[in-house]
């Protein structure tokens, strides 16, 4: 169900939470369509408040483009995704970061089937993109992409 905290994605959130602590970074997340849950997830973490910056809901485009930084245009693309990551950290200060943006559905958005999500993460080493397809109903597609957002800014910690 959206908006309740899924025991996989808990599990990958206390793993990023650990790496963070250990490193001593701050962690901060640009949500689109996953609306908060990337956010609620890490603030549920293990000492949260010594790593979490914390996060923007940027669902409507006009925050994307007025506090995050993003450039005017579609905004279901991987450089929306990266721009996203970048505008977070510099509002946040954080040394890491992680943002989605997509077509949670039904409907498509930018020319993007539903269930098309770009999820970036902004590490020390620059910021990667990657594009992901999943199949479902909006609420599935906000799981499958939170979870998906979570294990790739845990995977960055080994880059």
């Amino acid at each position: 169900m959206p908006g309740e905290l899924s025991k996989d994605a808990i599990e990958v959130a206390e793993a990023v939470a650990e790496r963070a602590q250990r490193a001593g970074v701050l962690v901060a997340a640009a949500e689109s369509l996953t609306s908060g849950n990337i956010a609620s997830h890490l603030g549920a973490a293990s000492g949260a408040i010594d790593w979490f910056a914390g996060g923007v809901v940027a669902y409507s485009s006009h925050v994307k483009f007025g506090v995050l930084g993003v450039e005017p245009g579609p905004v279901v693309t991987a450089k929306a995704a990266r721009e996203m990551a970048d505008g977070v950290a510099r509002v946040t200060g954080a040394d890491w970061a992680v943002a989605t943006t997509g077509a949670g559905g039904p409907d498509s958005q930018d020319g993007q089937p539903p269930g098309t999500v770009f999820i970036a993460v902004r590490t020390p080493s620059g910021v990667q993109a990657s594009e992901h397809h999943f199949d479902g109903e909006p609420g599935e597609v906000v799981h499958s992409a939170t979870l998906t957002a979570l294990r790739l800014l845990l995977e960055g910690f080994g880059r």
